[in-house]
């Protein structure tokens, strides 16, 4: 999947710092934002990395990202046949995690991961001509709480 890089930035206030982590716990992590990419991806390879019918993932530069926990119980998988696809997850619960490209130069960060509001939302849909086709606008659906 390739994204073209937004011009500016995206996210809350500038110098901000938001926080995420795993689903028990033991990962944490923070973010400062601006975001450089804010995407929902409908490919394939993102539905199966997920289990549904997208990624959304932000994107930020590595000086921007810290782990504050857990850092060791983080597993990554490359994905072989792909140039450019890998994700990670906590080796305890199984909850998806930021990774550093390939090349190093940005970290992605499941937005699922974020415990924090980073005050945005993502700019564009990638990849939509290959979203699932059972995906339905969830405008149509009815709401429970």
């Amino acid at each position: 999947m390739a994204i073209d890089r937004v011009e500016g930035s995206i996210g809350g206030d500038e110098g901000m710092t938001v926080r995420g982590g795993c689903l028990c716990g033991i990962v944490e992590f923070e973010v400062d934002l601006p975001f450089t990419k804010f995407v929902k991806c409908h490919c394939s390879r993102c539905r199966g990395a997920t289990g549904s019918a997208f990624a959304t993932n932000a994107y930020v530069l590595p000086p921007a990202f810290r782990w504050r926990s857990g850092q060791d119980r983080v597993a990554r998988f490359d994905l072989p046949l792909a140039r450019s696809f890998a994700t990670s997850f906590c080796r305890e619960c199984g909850a998806p995690l930021p990774h550093t490209t390939r090349s190093g130069r940005e970290v992605i960060i499941p937005a699922g991961s974020l415990w924090d509001d980073p005050g945005v939302s993502p700019t564009i849909d990638a990849c939509w001509q290959s979203r699932a086709p059972w995906l339905s606008d969830a405008s149509d659906l009815p709401t429970s709480d």
